[in-house]
């Protein structure tokens, strides 16, 4: 379980992690964005490793972990249900304003994603956002992601196809604190799920 004890908000945010950006990163007016989600310095009770990302699908947080026992919290939207995923990986690689290419089976059930069945260029449009974090195990694409939205009313619910999706705003800071080979823990929504894992892999 992850202990935290919430700092103060902090309402402005970076925009730019040193790069010239192709296309400006639209604002989102945080007070639509319920306090609890937005970017938060907060104490950190758990035992990862500084510069580990840690993923509370639960409660819908990413938290950077930051020297001295504070993390960065940030709100974000998960998968919803049957889409989910939980587990350890790395970050593979990483993307400025992301190609989003559906897989077939997005494809085959949503008649959006079918519009871009051979990949929708990167852009204010794209539901990947401005940044992209692939997530990898064992060297192989998860072919699951950490990235922007251009849904920001998305944060805190649970309702995309099993990748991360977090604030461009947000997700931009992340990207230009998180080098390749990052550690990624995401946690199940349900502890059992963590449990009956461990078994598995102990046999």
């Amino acid at each position: 379980m992850i202990g935290t004890r919430t700092g103060l908000a902090q309402e402005t945010m970076d925009t730019t992690d040193g790069t010239v950006d192709p296309f400006p990163i639209p604002e989102v007016d945080l007070r639509k964005i319920p306090e609890q989600f937005r970017r938060q310095t907060v104490e950190y009770l758990g035992h990862e490793w500084p510069g580990t990302i840690v993923v509370d699908t639960k409660t819908k947080h990413l938290f950077k972990i930051l020297p001295g026992q504070q993390a960065i919290r940030y709100g974000v939207g998960v998968g919803r249900d049957g889409f989910s995923w939980s587990g350890e990986a790395e970050v593979g690689a990483k993307q400025m304003w992301p190609k989003w290419n559906p897989p077939a089976e997005m494809v085959a059930r949503d008649p959006n994603a079918a519009k871009w069945a051979n990949g929708q260029p990167g852009g204010p449009d794209n539901p990947l956002g401005a940044r992209a974090l692939y997530l990898y195990q064992g060297g192989k694409d998860t072919l699951f992601r950490i990235h922007g939205t251009n849904a920001p009313k998305s944060i805190g619910k649970a309702m995309s196809s099993g990748c991360i999706r977090m604030l461009n705003q947000d997700v931009v800071e992340l990207y230009r604190m998180t080098p390749i080979g990052t550690r990624v823990t995401v946690l199940p929504s349900d502890p059992q799920q963590m449990f009956e894992e461990d078994e598995v892999a102990a046999q």
